[in-house]
Parts: structure tokens; C-alpha cells; sequence
């Protein structure tokens, strides 16, 4: 596998501009010379997140979390460093060049190759589909019943849109034509697995599912409705009836859990409005974006899932719910809503298309029950009204409750209050839950101090999710033991921040003369690093193993304090740090001195020459030393 060379790794970190690319995730204000701006690694209201545009670094004062600007990129998209450095190099126009002996891939990675291999094959798919859908007649049917939906051709361009040919042999013969080989298409995903020749999608109205970059995963097929003049009498036809939908079963580049249908198209608003729409399926997504609603996206055939809800989380401070207003999609607000809260998002939910397009109402089934029937029946600028109409997490909950339960008797208003319970248990805020209390209690006819009591139960009964999972850190790596400042640690960053020094401090001071295992890490890295010619504060850090040294030392980074007259600091600390070592030695051969003439076993060829020799030697390096 070729490696990305360093050449390109250094023209990376010259050309990034630090402020743009964290500015694309996080609202930065100048304050004090410095930039600021909340977290995007935890919850905050006051900001404690900075960013130092000319070292090239970022900090959070509150979580702790930091690291350069190829980390960061890492962090909030996920990606590992060959991936972050090949996206930076493209936004600030960085030749890639490949080579031998550039930086190695982890071995985690060795499979990107098969992934890049799999991104080509699915882009060939989805023009092929694309083509079909709006430029060939077998598409017909298809593109009539999308157009009768009310979605523009540029929507359909912009979506991608496609059409699988009824004939389930055609993509393996259209595809063996381009040079595939049957083993390569067998594990695409593309094909049946019980028979390899056919495809998985036949006659259906096709979906591209792409990641965070463009690239489509997988495919979301639809079976194409019939005109109603097709449709057999009741009764009278006996084929099997197929799903209306289907997906691509999961492979090493798509997991449901973790995708989010049209994520690529909304990261943009998403990021620009804070805020992100959830809805139920593809085409109400398609049918926002028409309207306008251009953050808009939806789990792929599955419950909203903690891993979607901590992807939007890294752009979203808001997520507005849009399900349909039928039981089942009440069903799934209510487990959005916890999902989201657990998450660390507040919630909203819309109710599209209620009587006279009131407030949102649990209880309202009248009129359209989803998005994509409002801008088929009403229009774009009907459905970007609609939108407006919602309400608070807690409050639906409430009215849901309400609509559930029969709160006139006491067993009925005992569950309405324990109906509750799982939201109140999502929340990070005591002082929330205390107004959900309140709230609670006026709404199902309760008194306060009784709904806390049946919580406070409830609570000790049954244990809260995570509790017998490892204890993490707020930046989400598991609990390490704190970094704690010295002087071997803060020696050897002072070196780090003063890379090109590092070589006359390595001839200066060996690794055996540090005994701090934070210090002694911080050192192979940089040995790493000059052995392998590499450069920059990301790629140190990229070999560092520790999350908790990794951030304390981008914290340090960001204050300033080691570039203030770094050579004095690195002579004096190499000063401190042999002192140290040596009085420590000084002490031990007292000790054995002492211990030596205790026991009255002075001779010729015992150990006490040896160490009366030895203290010589260290008096006249401290002295030395101290001299300087």
C-alpha cells in the first residue's frame, strides 16, 4: 500500500488555515487575542474552547480535549490521519504524492483499499441508476411516480435519484462488461448472496446512501406503485407481496447505526443553523430539501440510535423531530426524543400538517400524516409553514402521556408519572428535572413531592443505562490517570513546541535520565518523529497512545509559556533534571554507606570503594552542574 509522504504531510500543516477549517464546526468570536467558541466535544454554555491560529492548535478549557488541526478534523468527522491529511490536502489545494516510506498506515486501516475499490464501484452504480430513472424508458413508470410526488429534477439530480431494471440480470452482465470480476461483485453487497449472479434490487425506485464525504455505501430501494388502472381487483392476486422498502445489508463501509440518510447534504445547514430535522424515510427528506429545509435527514430503516444522535450532536444544538402523526410515528417520537436527550440534544417536536396548521398536538391525526404528502397535496411553501408548528420534548411527552393514560384515577396517573421517568433519567441537568417535576405534577394532578418520591424509587430499582460501563472522560475516552506537570514533562514540551532544538536536547539528555512515564512518551514521540523526519504538532501527537497526555499537552500548547526564551527554559530543564537524578543517586549511596559501615563489614573488595568512588564523581558533576 503506498503511504502518504511526509513532503505532503508538512505542506498540509504550512498551508492550513487553522480558523477556517474549525470555523466550519465551531462559531468562533476573537476575545483577548485569542479565538473562542462552545465546545463541540461537550456540552457548555459559556465558551472554553480556543483556538490558536498561529500555532496551528485547538483547547478545550472544560473538557480538556485538544490536539492540532488534523487531530481536530479527526475527531469531529471520525476519520484517521491518511484520511484527514488526503481532506485537507484537497481543500487547500496540496498535491497528494505517495510514496514508500511516508507515513505508515495503521494496520487498522489496511482495508481502505477494498473500501476505495467499493466507493468506485458504487459511484459507477448510481449514475448507471440515475441515467435510468430520467433518460431511459424502463426508468418511465418511476420517474412519473417521483414527479407526481412533486420532486424537481434537480432534486432528483441532487439526490441522485435511480431506477434498478426489473431484469435482476442486468447490473452483473452491465457490470463483468466493465471488467468486475464475479468474486469482486460477490462481495459488494450489490448481489444476492444465494445467487451471486442477481441483483438485490430489481424494478425499484433507488436511493443512494452516501457517508459524511459523498460517497455512496449502500442503496435504499422502493417498489414503484402501480397506476391505478394496473391494480388487480381485491382479492384476486396471488403473488406475494414484496416490501415497500428495502436497504443494503450492512458491510465494513456501511453500518446502519452510524449513517444518516442524506448527512452529506445537510452538514452544511446543519452546521450554519445549529439545528438538524429527523425525519421517518427517504422521501420526506427529499421532500424538506424541496421545501427549502435543507438540514433535514433520517436513520436508515431503524429506531433513531445513539451513534446518529452523537453524530449530529458534533453540529447540532437542536434536533426537530418530524414523524409521522399515526401511532407508530408517535411511538418512534417518543424513543427519538430519549435517544436525543441521552445525547445531549434538546428536542422539538413538529407535527406537519395539523388542523389549521395549529401547534403540534400527540393526539392530532387529522389531515397529512408526513412531509412528502404535504408538498404533494399543498405545495413547498405550505410544508416550510408547517415546520414552524412544534413544541418542546417535555411537553409532547406530557400531552402524550395525557392521551394514553386515564389521569381522573390514581392508577392511571401513576403511569402517566412513570411514563415519564425514562426522560427524566436522559437528563444531564438537576435543575431540569426539578422543572420536570413541577411540570409533571400540574399536568397529570400530582403532587411535586410524590413524583419525586416514585422517581427517586424508581431510580434506586433500576440502574441507569452505562452505569456498570467503564468510567470515561468527558472527551469520551475511557478514565486515564492524570498528567501532573514536572520537570522531566515540562522540559521535555517545551522541547515539543521548540521541535527543531530536539537535537541538541537528544545529545544533551538519554531516555534512561527520565523516570516520568508521561515524560518518557512525550520522548519516543519525538524520537519517533526525528527519525522519521516528520514535522508538525498533529503528527506528534498522532504517536502519542494517551488521550489524557495527548490533550494536556495541546493544552500547554495553546497558553504560549514555552515559547518564551525556549532555549534558556530546555538548558535549565536538562539542568533540573540531571541535578534531580543525580542527587537522587547521591542519596541512595549514603544510604548504602551507611548501611554498609552498620554492619562493620569494611574489607578490600566490598562494595563500600565502589560507592565512595561513585560519590565522588557525582559531587564533582553537581558541582559542575551548579557552576553553570
Amino acid at each position: 500500500m503506498a503511504f502518504i509522504s511526509r513532503v505532503t504531510i508538512q505542506e498540509v500543516n504550512d498551508r492550513l488555515d487553522a480558523l477556517a477549517v474549525v470555523g466550519d464546526y465551531v462559531r468562533l468570536e476573537k476575545k483577548g487575542g485569542r479565538y473562542w467558541g462552545l465546545c463541540p466535544f461537550h456540552n457548555e454554555k459559556t465558551p472554553s474552547f480556543t483556538v490558536d491560529p498561529g500555532r496551528k492548535m485547538y483547547h478545550c478549557f472544560g473538557c480538556g480535549q485538544g490536539g492540532g488541526i488534523i487531530t481536530f478534523i479527526m475527531e469531529m468527522d471520525k476519520l484517521t490521519f491518511p484520511e484527514a491529511v488526503e481532506t485537507l490536502a484537497r481543500r487547500f489545494g496540496v498535491e497528494i504524492v505517495y510514496e514508500r516510506d511516508g507515513y505508515e498506515v495503521p494496520a487498522g486501516d489496511r482495508d481502505k483499499k477494498k473500501e476505495e475499490e467499493a466507493a468506485e464501484l458504487y459511484r459507477r452504480v448510481t449514475v448507471s441508476f440515475h441515467h435510468m430513472l430520467v433518460e431511459r424508458p424502463e426508468g418511465k413508470r418511476a420517474l412519473d411516480y417521483v414527479e407526481s410526488r412533486k420532486i424537481s429534477r434537480e432534486s432528483m439530480d441532487r439526490f441522485r435519484l435511480g431506477f434498478s431494471p426489473a431484469d435482476r440480470y442486468w447490473l452483473f452482465q452491465f457490470l463483468s462488461k466493465k471488467g468486475y470480476s464475479e468474486e469482486f461483485l460477490a462481495a459488494s453487497g450489490l448481489f444476492s448472496e444465494r445467487y451471486p449472479r442477481s441483483s438485490f434490487f430489481s424494478g425499484r425506485l433507488m436511493f443512494p446512501i452516501a457517508g459524511r464525504n459523498g460517497n455512496t455505501v449502500a442503496f435504499g430501494g422502493r417498489v414503484v406503485p402501480s397506476p391505478p388502472d394496473e391494480h388487480a381487483p381485491s382479492g384476486e392476486s396471488g403473488a406475494r407481496e414484496e416490501p415497500k422498502y428495502i436497504n443494503s445489508r450492512e458491510s465494513p463501509w456501511y453500518k446502519k447505526r452510524e449513517t444518516l440518510f442524506a448527512v452529506d447534504l445537510a452538514i452544511p445547514e446543519i452546521r450554519k443553523t445549529r439545528e438538524a430535522y429527523l425525519c421517518e424515510g427517504y422521501m420526506d427528506v427529499i421532500a424538506l430539501h424541496e421545501a427549502g429545509i435543507r438540514n433535514a435527514v433520517a436513520p436508515l430503516g431503524t429506531a433513531f440510535t445513539d451513534e446518529q444522535a452523537k453524530l449530529l450532536r458534533r453540529w447540532a444544538e437542536r434536533l426537530n423531530l418530524v414523524f409521522d402523526s399515526d401511532d407508530a410515528g408517535r411511538a418512534a417520537a417518543v424513543k427519538a426524543v430519549l435517544t436525543a436527550r441521552r445525547n445531549g440534544l434538546p428536542c422539538f417536536v413538529v407535527a406537519p400538517g395539523g388542523r389549521n396548521s395549529g401547534p403540534a398536538d400527540p393526539k392530532d391525526t387529522a389531515g397529512p400524516k408526513d412531509p412528502a404528502d404535504i408538498l404533494q397535496l399543498f405545495g413547498p411553501e405550505t410544508l416550510q409553514k408547517s415546520m414552524k408548528c412544534f413544541i418542546n420534548d417535555l411537553e409532547y411527552l406530557l400531552a402524550r402521556g395525557r392521551s394514553i393514560f386515564d389521569v381522573s384515577n390514581p392508577e392511571g396517573k401513576a403511569r402517566a408519572v412513570a411514563f415519564l421517568f425514562p426522560y427524566l433519567e436522559a437528563l444531564d441537568s438537576d435543575v431540569s428535572r426539578d422543572d420536570c417535576f413541577t411540570a409533571a405534577a400540574e399536568a397529570f394532578g400530582a403532587e411535586k413531592a410524590a413524583v419525586q418520591r416514585d422517581y427517586e424509587r424508581r431510580r434506586l430499582d433500576t440502574p441507569r443505562r452505562g452505569q456498570d460501563a467503564p468510567t470515561r472522560g468527558e472527551g469520551g475516552a475511557q478514565s486515564e490517570k492524570p498528567v501532573v506537570m514536572n520537570d522531566e514533562l515540562f522540559l521535555l514540551a517545551v522541547v515539543a513546541f521548540n521541535f527543531h532544538r530536539y537535537p541538541e536536547f537528544r545529545a544533551a539528555l538519554s531516555i534512561k535520565e527520565i523516570e516520568d512515564p508521561a515524560a518518557k512518551e512525550l520522548f519516543v514521540a519525538m524520537e519517533e518523529c526525528f527519525v522519521n523526519e516528520e514535522s508538525g504538532i498533529d503528527t506528534l501527537l498522532a504517536r502519542i497512545s494517551s488521550a489524557v497526555l495527548r490533550n494536556f499537552i495541546a493544552g500547554k500548547g495553546v497558553s504560549g509559556e514555552f515559547t518564551l526564551n525556549p532555549e534558556r527554559l530546555i538548558s535549565d530543564g536538562i539542568r533540573r533534571v540531571k541535578a534531580r537524578r543525580l542527587h537522587r543517586r547521591m542519596n541512595e549511596i549514603v544510604a548504602g554507606i551507611r548501611r554498609i559501615r552498620h554492619e562493620e563489614r569494611e574489607g578490600p573488595g566490598n562494595r563500600l570503594d565502589d560507592l565512595l568512588a561513585e560519590k565522588i564523581q557525582i559531587d564533582n558533576e553537581l558541582r559542575q552542574l551548579e557552576g553553570k
